[in-house]
């Protein structure tokens, strides 16, 4: 079964999710980024797809792409065939974390990681096969 990988130095968590969201706060203007992402087979790996993604409202350096359509308030927009083998995030005490929302229930990333702590660090998402596959 694949899914989704969680890494950050030795920790790791695996999540049987075909697909999830991304969702974090801009750390100054406090304005919410949503990214729907797929987990799609390429060849013997895994890569992951970003295919639409939401910004409630604009604000410095996040504005919304050119496309990008306006309704209740959001922009809404899709993505260009983006895909990338992994997407490293940073994990900060200074800043709001990111959250992770699999079938519409959103926790905290840092929450899969049992023991990462209130410290800099960073957490790095990929596509793989789960355990005793």
């Amino acid at each position: 079964m694949s899914g989704l990988c969680l890494l950050s130095g030795a920790l790791g968590a695996f999540l049987p999710a075909g697909s999830f969201t991304l969702a974090w706060l801009h750390s100054i203007e406090q304005v919410r980024w949503e990214e729907d992402w797929r987990i799609v087979a390429a060849g013997p790996a895994y890569v992951l797809q970003l295919d639409a993604a939401r910004v409630h409202g604009s604000a410095a350096g996040m504005e919304p792409p050119p496309g990008a359509r306006l309704r209740d308030g959001v922009w809404h927009y899709t993505a260009d065939d983006l895909r990338v083998d992994t997407l490293d995030l940073a994990h900060s005490p200074y800043t709001a974390g990111y959250e992770l929302c699999i079938d519409g229930h959103c926790r905290a990333l840092s929450e899969y990681l049992t023991g990462i702590g209130s410290g800099p660090a960073t957490i790095r998402l990929r596509g793989c096969e789960g355990p005793g596959d």
